[in-house]
């Protein structure tokens, strides 16, 4: 019974640790964004006035950095979204469905 509650309490610790990673990953990049953004502007050299809106170019990083934040989110928050978990069920089904289909067709000749 007590490696019962010890595996769930790792469990759990685990779960906490990467939900912890997530909200970390998350403040890192928006300060690191809103610094190379305005950085980007000029408003550290000066020239805040001069620069006007910001270009496409400026969003690159934090447009692709936001894509891995988003998987990021979605691997620690996978368990709110039953999509995925019906996703896996079904594909976990069918592949072995496929293998006891093969292992018939396999052993069919013999």
């Amino acid at each position: 019974m007590e490696e019962i509650e010890n595996n769930k309490y790792k469990r759990a610790k685990k779960k906490m640790e990467e939900i912890k990673g997530f909200y970390s990953h998350l403040v890192v990049y928006i300060i690191v964004n809103v610094l190379l953004l305005l950085v980007q502007m000029g408003v550290f050299s000066g020239n805040w006035g001069t620069i006007g809106l910001p270009s496409f170019a400026y969003f690159t990083t934090p447009f692709f950095w936001g894509i891995g934040l988003t998987f990021h989110g979605l691997y620690v928050f996978q368990h709110k979204f039953r999509f995925f978990k019906d996703w896996e069920e079904r594909k976990i089904k069918e592949y072995m469905d496929k293998d006891d289909e093969d292992f018939r067709n396999s052993t069919k000749w013999n």
